[in-house]
């Protein structure tokens, strides 16, 4: 889809649609001008009868309107002038989106970005409007065989103009349109990895997929360690969580640079269970569904890459996604194993099915190497996360209070919230086991705190936080099952306020 920006008024505009926003009061920023003029107020007499209250959710599809150089007008509810904020331009955005799907409109003239909304500029209000506008067209189909071909792709939205009235404003606006379309490329890269069923994306997908991305841009290279490898390394964790499956684990690494070497790197750990049973701490079968999301934070990782090489970001950036399957069997690890991990440190596993951890702690471990400036992991680690925070925020725990601030602020502007929970040490002592230096779980209280505690254990050196997505990067069941994308619009934020 093309996005371009244009500046001047929506009664000249040759176009298949013109999309104006109208609010509860029958008020529009854009009908009350010139355009009622033109149009001998045919626009102000339709909503006074009431056909469109400018509710959030409300469309209404006008043809034909006298005096105006477009098809058709969509009239898009915004609700009351006075409450209109970040989290209903979106909404708007939204169901704009859908109504021109379901039409035959090929393309059309935005003027939505033109409502006035506090605290936010238009640039922003664009890159939220291509991304929204974009995705609401994502669909996962590579495994249908019989796919709707009736309709026409010719008739599908091709391009849209946004509006902005300020013309020295155009760069920002442009400059907008190219961060939304690179948070799509590397949202798209989320969504298809994690939606593709597990026994096409395991570890060796994964990795193959890592080294392809890497062979697209010349700032990128990729290295992917095999389990001979991790033996060398002594990571005893990860490979605990493999050794069940047929298919052998793997870590897998991402460099993109885009500044001087002697800058440090953000690196960002990603969580790649490809699949998780819960190994022989056995899931429910109904438990399992969805399982195939365990790898989501892997999938952000390349997608986090794939945002930075497509903007060429001044930013030195490593990827570590720790990927394995978790089976059950003879060969797979037991309650009451106890293995050492690649920090030296002993963990007694009393709980095979919280393998996140384990496989997380050496690759977090692995993170020294690269003296960074930070390091973020993002997993799927814990349904207690969900209870917590339902689907609306990702938990948010850090050793770091700076860094914690930089990503609450970046979740807010971005509208991919997170939440801090505390890391203090009455939860740390409940890690604590008299056979090993730590366990992998504690009791039902608190378990998605405790899980940060036990991966705190292995970041002392360095700045860290710990993204807990489990109720935000996708959607278990249901009609809306699959991928999210989430939590990359909350990292690019952070990344291009690094840049800034």
């Amino acid at each position: 889809m093309d996005f371009n920006i244009k500046s001047g008024q929506p009664e000249r505009r040759h176009t298949d649609c013109l999309i104006l926003p109208v609010f509860e009061s029958g008020k529009s920023p854009i009908i009350n001008t010139k355009l009622d003029k033109s149009c001998r107020e045919a626009l102000t007499n339709i909503l006074k009868l009431g056909d469109t209250s400018g509710k959030v959710g409300q469309n209404l599809l006008l043809h034909n309107i006298p005096g105006i150089n477009s098809d058709r007008v969509l009239l898009v509810g915004c609700g009351k002038e006075s409450e209109f904020n970040d989290k209903i331009f979106r909404e708007v955005i939204q169901k704009m989106a859908i109504s021109l799907n379901n039409t035959g409109v090929r393309e059309a003239v935005c003027y939505l970005t033109e409502a006035p909304l506090k605290d936010y500029d238009n640039a922003w209000k664009i890159q939220q409007a291509v991304m929204i506008t974009v995705s609401s067209r994502y669909k996962f189909e590579q495994f249908k065989s019989n796919l709707d071909k009736s309709r026409n792709p010719r008739q599908e939205l091709k391009k849209i103009t946004w509006i902005i009235n300020n013309p020295r404003e155009t760069g920002k606006a442009e400059q907008a349109i190219k961060i939304g379309l690179a948070l799509c490329a590397g949202l798209q890269i989320i969504k298809d990895l994690a939606n593709t069923p597990p026994n096409v994306c395991h570890p060796d997908y994964l990795a193959k997929f890592a080294l392809k991305l890497a062979k697209s841009y010349k700032a990128i290279s990729a290295a992917v360690l095999e389990r001979k490898d991790l033996q060398a390394l002594k990571m005893g964790a990860l490979l605990s969580v493999g050794q069940g499956s047929a298919q052998p684990p793997k870590l897998i690494t991402l460099e993109y640079r885009g500044a001087a070497k002697s800058q440090a790197p953000l690196v960002f750990v990603g969580k790649g269970i490809t699949f998780d049973t819960g190994g022989n701490s056995l899931k429910s079968p109904s438990g399992m569904i969805g399982m195939k999301f365990d790898m989501c934070g892997a999938a952000t990782v390349l997608g986090i890459i794939k945002f930075a090489a497509e903007l060429n970001l001044p930013l030195n950036i490593v990827g570590v996604i720790a990927a394995a399957e978790n089976m059950p069997g003879g060969s797979a690890s037991r309650p009451d194993d106890i293995v050492t991990t690649m920090s030296g440190l002993t963990v007694e596993i009393l709980n095979t099915d919280a393998e996140g951890r384990l496989v997380l702690c050496d690759a977090l471990t692995y993170c020294e190497r690269f003296k960074p400036e930070v390091v973020i992991d993002m997993a799927t680690l814990t349904g207690a996360c969900v209870v917590a925070l339902g689907n609306f925020h990702s938990g948010l725990f850090t050793n770091y209070q700076p860094l914690a601030n930089d990503l609450l602020n970046a979740g807010i502007v971005s509208g991919d919230k997170c939440w801090q929970l505390p890391l203090t040490d009455e939860y740390h002592r409940l890690l604590d086991s008299n056979v090993a230096d730590l366990a992998n779980v504690a009791g039902p209280e608190g378990g998605s705190i405790v899980a940060a505690c036990y991966l705190s254990r292995f970041t002392k050196n360095y700045h860290w936080a710990h993204l807990d997505i489990a109720g935000t990067a996708c959607r278990y069941t249901g009609k809306d099952r699959g991928a999210t994308g989430q939590p990359l619009p909350l990292i690019a934020e952070y990344l291009l306020n690094k840049c800034k």
